[in-house]
């Protein structure tokens, strides 16, 4: 196992507890789940604690330890975690509140927070503001209350800020095999990030799951990723709080699409770590991950004895990557010779009743089913109620499943519609098979799409290292769509033919200069098309100098060579995310942007064959690549000019705010594309 600086704390040997009550319970439950080293009690007036010699001081005990647990006020913590630092001890857990969290009410909650980071210097602190940790594997707990967990062998670890979270997390009765329930707080040394880099290392856990509140650290969320691509062991996380951006953005449409959630979406795809956005969800993918790790594909089978079960299972996909593809020739004769001529078969597929409680015949169907190459094979089965119900026969078909996938070597899954129709000792009996018991038709889903997309993005090459830098605090400028234009001319992104102008008759006398039809705009105007500041197809100097003279605009005038009829229309933005920094936004352009919600986030720096996939994700790439018999779009000048933008946006992050291309007319095949419209904010 990898040394890292937070093993000692993790996996100790020997524990020491400050405080009264809430240190007495972390020697409680340490007995419970049979710690088998050492604890050490301190309080400046007890004898003993629970049996254990208690020691008056920190500098009476033994030796430093490997761990603590902190259960004193919030300014003796400080001093606690002091000597501890000094003393050489491995880590500590920092219960109390009162510090960043409540800056709200203690005026000097920051202050001593910062004097707490100070004090504990080199050595790791969890919290403050937490409960801790539970090691399962090792017995060994920082925790002051009850919970749920029990010892184990090999298993997953969840970590969360929040330690009531924590804390519910371990009473789950799914079958989960919970390796480590680690919280951290304010997090205010050490990160949920740097503790999952950390467990990762641990060969007995199998995957992490992520209660995220914020994230602070990009560098470490990398750092993460790659440990976790490289190790091969999967991360999903729950992130809460889908805030939109900061309402000073909303100047251009990207500000309306890019919101921070939709950011985060990207940033973790990016990287390879698969999102949820329920504590079931949550809990189910993590069996799954911990059963098979990230899944090669998204087709599904599904098996039930009813055709209502199977119909919920049909729909729970629409709309979700998954997929249940049609039965292939090769399975059906051996279907249609196991279970008789009145199956319509299909997938999902309703197999009726005739092989239940045949344990020959079910283990012959789903052998069957399970060869036909699919990631995951589903047999639905809700359990009776054991107070008043007798279910030997739903455990026939338990062992069906068990021996159908032990023959076939295909992964299994047995899924219980309603979660209380799923006994937890089915699940753990499942799970010790390597047998997934899901409960719930949606988590299930839920769990194989994120499975499915984990693996996707581990077949990719590694990502480029995220556009991470700290931006310029100068005052704020919006360029003019002139001023705008040449600067993304520069960088190679192709604008229509233009001349600017100061009055009605100079704007007519660069019209005649362009020649014929032109469009007229008046600068310094944000939503040009809203404010009745651009007229199109202007066809003489009469017109031109009319729209002018009716144009309110004080900033003066653009003329540009009239563009002919696009396929499509994109918008390509850019919008500083207080988080995440600068990401690219594509979607369908012109008036369409909000009407479709048809947009993708690109983190950057995004490569070609990055922007050709977004671009494909879009509802409006029909339209591109010539939607019932319409001409095709010039796709490769498309991708180019998107390529153009990201590039500008990375080589002028340290200053963008916003950039904002709408519309990017895509041209017919070999005629290229033009931004028509652009918006470019930035600090001086």
């Amino acid at each position: 196992m990898t040394s890292s600086p937070l093993d000692r704390l993790l996996r100790p040997q020997t524990i020491a507890v400050f405080g009264g009550r809430e240190a007495r319970r972390v020697v409680e439950q340490c007995d419970r789940m049979g710690f088998s080293g050492e604890i050490w009690p301190v309080h400046p007036k007890l004898d003993e604690v629970l049996g254990r010699r208690c020691y008056r001081s920190l500098s009476d005990l033994p030796a430093a330890p490997d761990a603590a647990f902190i259960g004193v006020n919030r300014t003796l913590t400080v001093d606690v975690v002091r000597g501890l630092s000094r003393a050489g001890a491995g880590g500590a857990v920092c219960y109390a509140s009162g510090f960043s969290e409540a800056t709200a009410e203690l005026a000097d909650g920051a202050e001593l927070q910062q004097a707490l980071v100070e004090a504990a210097g080199d050595m790791p602190i969890l919290g403050p503001n937490c409960y801790g940790l539970i090691n399962g594997l090792d017995g060994a707990l920082l925790w002051p209350d009850q919970h749920g967990m029990q010892r184990i062998e090999r298993g997953v670890a969840i970590l969360t800020q929040s330690s009531n979270i924590a804390l519910n997390l371990t009473m789950q009765t799914r079958g989960l095999p919970i390796a480590y329930v680690v919280t951290a707080g304010n997090q205010a040394q050490t990160s949920l990030a740097d503790v999952a880099c950390a467990l990762m290392e641990d060969p007995r856990v199998t995957a992490v799951g992520l209660h995220v509140e914020g994230f602070g650290d990009l560098a470490a969320l990398e750092r993460l990723a790659t440990i976790a691509r490289r190790s091969k062991k999967p991360v999903v996380v729950l992130k809460v709080g889908r805030s939109e951006q900061a309402k000073h953005a909303a100047v251009s449409h990207t500000a309306s699409l890019a919101g921070s959630d939709a950011v985060a979406d990207a940033v973790l795809a990016r990287l390879g770590l698969g999102r949820v956005q329920t504590l079931p969800a949550l809990l189910e993918t993590l069996k799954l991950l911990h059963i098979a790790g990230p899944l090669a594909n998204h087709s599904i089978s599904s098996m039930s004895c009813s055709g209502g079960e199977a119909s919920l299972m049909a729909d729970a996909a629409v709309g979700r990557k998954v997929e249940f593809p049609v039965l292939q020739p090769p399975l059906l004769p051996r279907l249609r010779r196991v279970l008789g001529e009145m199956v319509a078969l299909s997938n999902p597929l309703d197999y009726h009743t005739f092989v239940w409680g045949d344990l020959a015949g079910q283990t012959e169907a789903f052998s069957a089913m399970f060869e036909g190459g699919y990631a995951l094979n589903l047999v639905v089965l809700d359990f009776p109620r054991s107070d008043r119900c007798e279910a030997s026969e739903w455990m026939t078909t338990v062992d069906a499943v068990v021996a159908a996938a032990s023959a076939t070597g295909a992964l299994a899954g047995v899924l219980a519609t309603l979660p209380e129709n799923m006994p937890e000792p089915v699940s753990g009996r499942l799970m010790a098979k390597g047998v997934v018991a899901f409960s719930g038709i949606d988590e299930a889903i839920t769990a194989a799409e994120v499975a499915a997309g984990i693996g996707e993005a581990w077949g990719r090459p590694p990502p480029l290292p995220l556009l991470n830098v700290i931006p310029l605090d100068g005052e704020l400028e919006t360029l003019t769509e002139a001023d705008a234009k040449i600067e993304l001319v520069a960088c190679g992104l192709p604008v229509p033919w233009g001349l600017q102008a100061f009055s009605p008759g100079e704007a007519a006398a660069q019209a005649e200069r362009l020649g014929f039809p032109v469009v007229l705009k008046g600068l310094g105007i944000a939503h040009k098309t809203e404010a009745g500041a651009v007229v199109l197809n202007l066809r003489d100097r009469e017109a031109v100098w009319n729209a002018a003279a009716a144009m309110a605009t004080d900033a003066g005038y653009l003329v540009e060579k009239m563009i002919g009829p696009p396929v499509a229309e994109l918008i390509v933005g850019a919008i500083r995310d207080p988080v995440f920094g600068l990401s690219l936004t594509l979607g369908a352009g012109g008036i369409f942007v909000e009407l479709l919600d048809d947009s993708v986030i690109l983190s950057l720096p995004a490569t070609k064959a990055d922007i050709r996939a977004a671009i494909s994700r879009l509802k409006i790439a029909k339209l591109i690549h010539g939607y019932r018999g319409r001409p095709k779009g010039d796709l490769e000048a498309t991708v180019d000019a998107v390529a153009a933008a990201a590039e500008y946006v990375v080589m002028n992050a340290v200053c963008l705010e916003e950039l904002d291309i709408n519309p990017l007319m895509v041209l017919p095949e070999e005629r290229g594309v033009a931004a028509v419209d652009a918006l470019i904010r930035r600090r001086r």
